[in-house]
């Protein structure tokens, strides 16, 4: 265990100092005259920050491969990641982050964005580097790969972002917070469910101060002719709604304690993902990305914050709610999965559910 934290320390720190250093020389990125009039974006230092931030999760990457092979002579942690069906299922995965991130983007421009579920997905089923390369790919192919209507200019800047909810998905696996626990015990349940109920009701309140900021504006409405995008987009606030009616069945009918940990998964990752891309969309973008979080910055700022206050609150806002949804579907879809497809993931082991000697849930 002291070598994998040794590894894990020392890709860190390589890809920090490479970051910091390839920001330094750059010299900043932020400037009126680099903003896209059609995105909104500042598309030059989105793309000059995405190479920065991609070799630097490269350098990252080098440097924990490095420890472990000067530890062990092998890079078996890698490699059990990486079998036949991860490989497969990182290229679906990737196109449904781009197809369902850009339909909420583009169309209903609400604050949410629900283009990490293959992300996740990755992560939970393969492991922490499957999930955090998934999450770097999708954004950076978004970028600089798609065509349009389905391309999306500032992605690449949050490359980073989603290698980190990546990261966290592919931890939570490990840990087997994804593993079914139907017939909870009641004290157990009540203890889960109470927290899980008190953060939901927490972002609920959130979500509720920053929208009345933005009531009434008709840009928030659906636009656009594509039927796809717009069923797409509706699918979106659909999946938000349903996942607390989800969340709640899990807990009273099926007695699943998981659902706590969905809650507490979404939350966390939301959180951190938030205090990563605030200063990004900040000091890159002037806080306007072109998505549908533009608003409650503007909101913010009206009320009188400054932007990296503005980006900061949004993030808190959007951030958490979007996390939870998105690792509730997830959960949704490996529990729709034979169980044993789902074994046979290098984190299958984890996923299960597990049984005592005499056939008892564990």
């Amino acid at each position: 265990m002291s070598q994998t934290w040794t590894r894990v320390a020392g890709g860190l720190i390589g890809g920090v100092v490479a970051t910091v250093v390839g920001i330094v020389a750059a010299g900043g990125f932020a400037s009126a005259d680099q903003v896209d009039p059609v995105s909104g974006g500042n598309v030059t230092g989105a793309n000059a920050f995405a190479l920065i931030l991609a070799v630097g999760i490269a350098v990252g990457f080098g440097v924990y491969a490095a420890i472990e092979y000067a530890q062990t002579q092998r890079l078996d942690s890698i490699a059990r990641q990486f079998d036949t069906r991860t490989i497969v299922l990182m290229p679906l995965a990737i196109a449904c982050n781009i197809v369902l991130g850009q339909a909420v983007a583009t169309v209903l421009k609400v604050p949410i964005y629900l283009d990490s579920i293959g992300t996740i997905l990755v992560g939970a089923l393969a492991g922490p580097i499957p999930g955090a390369l998934t999450g770097a790919l999708s954004n950076l192919i978004w970028a600089y790969v798609v065509p349009p209507p389905l391309n999306g200019p500032t992605a690449g800047a949050f490359a980073l972002v989603a290698a980190v909810i990546g990261l966290m998905a592919g931890i939570f696996g490990r840990m087997g917070w994804y593993r079914p626990r139907p017939d909870t015990p009641p004290r157990k349940l009540a203890l889960g469910g109470g927290l899980a109920i008190a953060l939901i009701l927490v972002m609920a309140l959130l979500a509720y101060l920053g929208y009345t900021r933005i009531m009434g504006d008709a840009s928030l409405l659906p636009s656009g002719d594509d039927r796809v995008f717009l069923v797409l987009g509706w699918l979106a606030i659909a999946l938000v709604a349903g996942t607390i009616v989800g969340l709640v069945v899990l807990l009273v009918l099926r007695r699943d304690l998981t659902a706590a940990y969905v809650v507490v998964m979404g939350v966390m990752t939301g959180l951190v993902a938030a205090a990563i891309s605030a200063p990004i969309s900040a000091n890159v973008f002037g806080g306007v990305t072109g998505a549908g979080t533009d608003f409650l910055v503007l909101a913010f700022r009206q009320a009188g914050s400054d932007i990296q206050q503005a980006t900061l609150g949004q993030g808190f806002i959007s951030d958490p709610i979007d996390k939870v949804t998105t690792f509730f579907v997830v959960y949704i879809i490996l529990g729709a999965m034979a169980v044993r497809t789902r074994a046979r993931f290098p984190q299958g082991e984890f996923l299960v559910e597990r049984f005592d000697h005499e056939g008892s849930r564990a």
